[in-house]
């Protein structure tokens, strides 16, 4: 992706979302964090949510996810963890998957992808809509 092109990933959430009324955070591997009291910082606000939300602790909470098949035009899984208003999205095309459509691994993939998202922190898009 060139630095002129919009991360795909953006159009996807607004329209997984549906919402112009709140304000989210996608982080790099994928999560999007839903802001349902943002404060002055959205970044730093969603740093600090992920970075204790976000970890997967074997045999706690962190570590529990459901998933959720999603109807046309969307293709794929939203998967949610003990943190109600951070979700991952996995699309049926994913690689990770190879072909294999069960719960049980998009779950997984989701869980990993918000494990990571967790300690890099990396913040790629921020959608402010507290106007």
């Amino acid at each position: 992706m060139t630095a002129n092109e919009v991360d795909p990933r953006i159009d996807l959430w607004r329209r997984l979302l549906d919402n112009n009324t709140k304000s989210w955070v996608l982080f790099e591997h994928g999560t999007c964090l839903v802001l349902m009291q943002p404060e002055s910082d959205l970044g730093k606000q969603a740093r600090e949510i992920m970075s204790t939300d976000g970890p997967v602790r074997v045999g706690t909470a962190t570590a529990d996810f459901s998933t959720q098949a999603l109807d046309a035009p969307f293709t794929g899984w939203i998967v949610v963890g003990h943190h109600p208003d951070m979700i991952n999205y996995i699309a049926r095309e994913d690689g990770r998957l190879n072909g294999q459509e069960n719960s049980f691994l998009v779950g997984m993939l989701g869980r990993t992808d918000r494990d990571e998202d967790s300690q890099s922190l990396k913040i790629v898009h921020i959608e402010d809509n507290r106007w």
